[in-house]
């Protein structure tokens, strides 16, 4: 006899035309192939929202849990046992999964819009041509008007500053620690980053108050703000430029090395302009940080109510000291210009951020 083939062997194929076989009622996935039509999941939202605000009309606090918070558990619950008994375990399970990343997206990203609406509504209410072109020389706390032009340019300055000294430094230690670093130098320089990334903000006021006022060289000013604001720029712009350096591929270092480039030209010309993208970015949390620093400034430049353009002489204004000058004054107008003070600063770090992609993006390496 001749031996069996493979087709001898095989189970039969399904007819032409023919229904699939359907899973055994043992799987413990239970995939039916069905799917919930698109607009359950929206009823049974209504039908949670719904269940919410009973329970606040009706008072029903007993549990202890928020309206909205009962309306998500019911949403929760509800849809994962419709999709279990209707789809199956499996669907049901990537259901219950998918809802629970949209709900900590949303828990994330709810505080952020309600402090933005906030501002941005309360901010308006203040903000005209006086308010950003005025300043707070001779006007009464319980009187309307006045406004943060002081503030704003000595914010301008006091970040500027810090900028220009942060920047390079920063940059270049990056540069060294991930080009050139590979001893003790490299080492201390690692951990004392590490160390000035987790320092309060009002540690580094009150070194350059101690340090620098106390002793005499130099006075309460703009400038002793901006030296302090350094301080906590540094880690920020020496960590995210590290980082983005080091993902440039290897490649293109070893490339132009290989064709006889300097190190400094590789550096210069291939590795910062490759990076420039992410290097811009970190320069720009830097400044988002410490734009809205307001415990150091207290120590190094206090308030001023009128323009002072000499940063080395003289207190000066920022937009953060001048939103806790007008918070602390309690009045009504007061607090009304603290709201259009904050605005303006949120602002100021949305077009400085703004400003700082679109650099980024024209300095960036085209790609043909």
């Amino acid at each position: 006899m001749n031996p069996p083939t493979a087709a001898d062997t095989d189970p039969p194929m399904n007819p032409p035309g023919g229904t699939p076989p359907t899973p055994s009622n043992s799987d413990p996935l239970k995939l039916t192939g069905r799917r919930l039509p698109r607009w359950v999941p929206w009823l049974v939202g209504l039908g949670a929202l719904g269940l919410g605000l009973l329970v606040q009309a009706t008072g029903i606090t007993a549990i202890g849990l928020a309206p909205g918070i009962i309306a998500g558990l019911a949403f929760l619950i509800a849809i994962t046992v419709i999709s279990l008994a209707f789809e199956g375990r499996r669907h049901a399970v990537d259901r219950l999964a998918t809802t629970l990343v949209y709900t900590a997206f949303i828990l994330a990203l709810a505080p952020l819009l309600w402090i933005l609406v906030t501002v941005t509504i309360k901010g308006l209410s203040v903000m005209s041509p006086e308010f950003l072109t005025g300043t707070m020389r001779n006007v009464n706390p319980r009187d309307a008007g006045g406004g943060l032009l002081h503030a704003f340019l000595g914010t301008l300055e006091q970040v500027g500053i810090a900028a220009l000294i942060a920047v390079p430094i920063g940059v270049l230690a990056a540069i060294y620690l991930v080009e050139f670093g590979k001893g003790k130098l490299s080492y201390w320089i690692s951990f004392f980053v590490d160390v000035m990334t987790g320092i309060p903000s009002i540690v580094a006021g009150l070194f350059i108050y101690t340090a620098l006022i106390l002793t005499g060289v130099l006075e309460q000013s703009g400038l002793a703000a901006a030296l302090a604001l350094t301080i906590l720029m540094l880690p920020v712009i020496i960590r995210t430029t590290e980082e983005m350096l080091r993902i440039v591929p290897n490649e293109l270092r070893e490339g132009a090395l290989a064709l006889g480039v300097p190190k400094w030209k590789v550096i210069l010309r291939v590795v910062i302009p490759t990076a420039i993208s992410g290097i811009i970015t970190g320069v720009m949390l830097a400044v988002a940080r410490v734009a809205g620093e307001t415990a150091p400034l207290l120590l190094t430049t206090f308030l001023a109510q009128d323009i002072n353009l000499n940063p080395a002489s003289g207190s000066q204004a920022s937009l953060p000291t001048f939103i806790w000058d007008q918070i602390s004054r309690g009045t009504n107008a007061a607090v009304d210009r603290a709201w259009g003070g904050a605005l303006a600063l949120i602002l100021f770090v949305l077009v400085l951020y703004a400003g700082a992609r679109l650099i980024a993006k024209y300095f960036s390496p085209k790609v043909n």
